[in-house]
C-alpha cells in the first residue's frame, strides 16, 4: 500500500453494524482507503448483495488500512446501545496502524475521547467511499461472528437472522430463553425473561 504523503489529508471512515439486533455484539470498522488501489462499487452495504459485499470486503482487506472493534452484550448493558457503539468507534479509530488526521464518521454523534479530528456525516455510507468500506467490513464481520454464535447457540437461528427482530428469533426466545449473547437492556429480550420468570413460579 501506498504511505500518504505527510503533507496529505489521511481520511478514514467509521461506521457500525448490529446497533438494532436483539442479540450479538456491535461492530465498528475504521478504513483508511489507499488512493493508489482504487476499489470500485463501495456503497452503504445495506444496499449490497451478501455476494458483493463479501467481495468487496476482500478488496478492502487487501488494499486498505483497516481496524475493527467489537463490543459485547455485557458492554452495550453498561452502557446502553449508543454509548456501546460510540466507545467502539473511538477504540476502532485507535487501532488504526495509519494515524489519520480525519475520521468521518456515520451519523449525527462524535464518539467521546476521539483519538482525531472528526466529523459527523449523515446518511455518510452513500457519500463517502471511505464510510462506504467501514460500513462493508462491520457488516460482513459481524455476519461471520454471528454465524459462528449460531453454531455456539444452536436454535436461535443466529446465521439466518443475524440476531434482528424476526418472528423465527422470537419464536425462539418462547422456546428457548434468552442465551447469554442477547441484550437483557432491549424489551423483547426483558418481555422473554419475565415470561421465563413467571413460568417457574
Amino acid at each position: 500500500m501506498e504511505r500518504p504523503s505527510r503533507y496529505r489529508q489521511i481520511v478514514c471512515g467509521v461506521d457500525e453494524a448490529g446497533r438494532g439486533p436483539w442479540a450479538g455484539p456491535v461492530v465498528v470498522a475504521a478504513v483508511i482507503l489507499d488512493r493508489a488501489s482504487p476499489i470500485h462499487g463501495l456503497d452503504d452495504s445495506k444496499k449490497l448483495s451478501a455476494h458483493r459485499r463479501e467481495v468487496l470486503f476482500g478488496e478492502i482487506m487487501a488494499s486498505s488500512w483497516v481496524a475493527v472493534a467489537t463490543v459485547g452484550c455485557d458492554r452495550i448493558e453498561a452502557m446502553n446501545i449508543r454509548g456501546a457503539t460510540l466507545h467502539g468507534m473511538t477504540l476502532a479509530i485507535g487501532g488504526l496502524a495509519l494515524r489519520p488526521t480525519l475520521a468521518l464518521i456515520d451519523g449525527n454523534a462524535l464518539p467521546p475521547g476521539c483519538p482525531v479530528k472528526a466529523r459527523a456525516l449523515v446518511g455518510g455510507d452513500g457519500r463517502s467511499a471511505s464510510i462506504a468500506a467501514a460500513s462493508i467490513v462491520a457488516k460482513v464481520t459481524r455476519d461471520r461472528l454471528m454465524v459462528r454464535l449460531a453454531r455456539a447457540c444452536p436454535g436461535y437461528g443466529f446465521e439466518a437472522h443475524k440476531g434482528y427482530g424476526t418472528a423465527r428469533h422470537r419464536e425462539a426466545l418462547d422456546r428457548l430463553g434468552p442465551s447469554i449473547h442477547h441484550r437483557r437492556g432491549f424489551a423483547p429480550i426483558r418481555a422473554a425473561l419475565a415470561a421465563r420468570l413467571q413460568a417457574a413460579l
